[in-house]
């Protein structure tokens, strides 16, 4: 019996498309098991020292009602990084909810935006 050509599963996030690059991550959610749902997140790539996980950065604004002006904030999330994606520092991406890969990892990285031009000198 011949073997059936992987292909990428549709995740059900409009305007998203499959990476070309196919991997054999089991926690990916394209090519893997892994369910998405939740909350879509816009961030900025802080770090990529853990191997399979990026640290993102998300910036907001929240309103201080005394005041009535906003003030800016961010926040710092952990999110897997399918092998079938590469991101490096200063990158946006987009993340989304899933269940707990880890103890501090309940996201995964489903695009990168905006790759950084790094020219090699």
């Amino acid at each position: 019996m011949p073997k059936k050509e992987k292909t990428a599963r549709n995740i059900g996030i409009p305007n998203i498309t499959a990476p070309e690059k196919e991997c054999e991550d089991h926690d990916c959610p394209f090519h893997g098991r892994l369910r998405v749902r939740g909350r879509i997140m816009d961030g900025v790539v802080i770090s990529t020292k853990m191997r399979g996980t990026v640290t993102f950065q998300m910036d907001y604004l929240s309103l201080v009602k005394k005041y009535n002006r906003y003030e800016r904030r961010r926040s710092r999330k952990h999110a897997h990084l399918p092998d079938c994606l590469s991101t490096e520092v200063g990158d946006r991406v987009k993340a989304i909810e899933c269940r707990p890969i880890s103890k501090n990892v309940s996201s995964v990285i489903i695009q990168v935006t905006t790759p950084t031009n790094h020219t090699e000198e």
